[in-house]
């Protein structure tokens, strides 16, 4: 399948809903996002949200603010006030993908713009959080496994810290 079929834009506030629902399908409840959070970080950095759509239907989305603190922690995902727009980091808090649409490089192409977008804007690099499991996935696009974060332990889960300096 190709992906020039899709469509990538950035975030408004009335996408919030639809990417409430992603979340929800993609992480389980102790890791998702709820919808009152979406609601907070839209109103904060809507552009800072990269969607794909599959004509109106949105089927992968990347998210994160920008913040002068070189690790992520628990905090950020909480207080969408902590965003920076001249920070020197580019955080990552989350990449979806709806189940069917997997497996075809959506959030791969999405990564990479958002990437591209944070060293187009002079940030020091992109930071996130992964579970073991994906530390190889975010390793192909060139994101460093800095091990086990201290700093985020949401949904009481083991996360890697991983950092991709320009």
């Amino acid at each position: 399948m190709s992906l020039s079929k899709f469509t990538i834009r950035k975030a408004t506030l009335s996408d919030c809903n639809a990417i409430a629902a992603v979340e929800a399908t993609c992480f389980p409840p102790a890791e998702a996002a709820k919808h009152e959070d979406f609601q907070k970080r839209l109103e904060r950095y809507a552009d800072y949200f990269l969607l794909m759509f599959d004509g109106d239907k949105l089927i992968s989305f990347v998210d994160g603010f920008v913040t002068d603190i070189p690790d992520l922690n628990d905090k950020m995902y909480e207080d969408a006030g902590m965003h920076n727009p001249n920070g020197a980091w580019q955080m990552i808090f989350g990449v979806n993908t709806i189940p069917e649409y997997r497996h075809q490089g959506c959030a791969e192409k999405l990564l990479r713009l958002f990437v591209q977008n944070a060293k187009v804007e002079g940030r020091r690099g992109v930071v996130l959080t992964c579970k073991e499991k994906l530390v190889h996935y975010y390793a192909k696009i060139g994101f460093v496994d800095e091990g086990i974060s201290a700093d985020s332990t949401h949904g009481n889960v083991v996360w890697n810290q991983m950092r991709l300096t320009f």
